[in-house]
């Protein structure tokens, strides 16, 4: 079994929770999809490295993240299946204290190539708003990618805003293709 079949059987087997809840979008769904359930299980997080690093080499990225908590256990992944690179996490807004920084991690400069990563994405707010924040600051974006989508139209906003292509490595047609429509 490849690495996107075991995430795949991962994601069917830890993340898949049906019942109605209401997404960080505000819509309301049948079902959720709780990435982080199969992503911070070794067999999740090692199927998910192993696509990211790949991705990251082919798209020639010197950095890897996105929002904090959709994009932590992706970006670390990366890291831990070897990419040769840094993790970065933005935050929603700039602390008050510290260094007032809302991209944490190693300083990114202007040569990086950022690749904007994100455990599911629905209409796309949360990447669009780390696209944004690494735009603010004059950052490159070689690429974005999900580990999952929704297919609930995120992906043409995604790149139009990013410039760049947007991968999902898998979508909800390949983790729970009975759903209700």
């Amino acid at each position: 079994m490849d690495a996107r079949q075991r995430l795949i059987a991962e994601l069917r087997e830890h993340a898949l929770v049906i019942g109605d809840v209401v997404l960080t979008s505000g819509q309301r769904a049948s079902y959720y999809v709780d990435a982080k359930r199969a992503l911070l299980l070794p067999a999740g997080f090692g199927a998910l490295g192993e696509l990211l690093a790949a991705r990251a080499r082919e798209w020639d990225a010197t950095a890897v993240g996105g929002m904090t908590m959709g994009a932590d256990a992706p970006a670390c992944a990366a890291l831990a299946a070897g990419f040769d690179g840094k993790a970065f996490f933005v935050r929603k807004e700039v602390k008050a204290h510290g260094l007032s920084r809302r991209i944490e991690g190693p300083l990114l400069s202007a040569d990086d190539r950022c690749m904007v990563v994100e455990d599911v994405v629905s209409t796309g707010g949360s990447t669009l708003a780390s696209i944004a924040a690494l735009q603010e600051e004059g950052r490159s974006i070689c690429g974005v990618v999900s580990v999952l989508d929704r297919l609930s139209g995120g992906a043409a906003a995604i790149e139009a805003a990013a410039g760049a292509p947007y991968v999902a490595l898998t979508t909800i047609d390949d983790i729970y293709p009975e759903r209700p429509r």
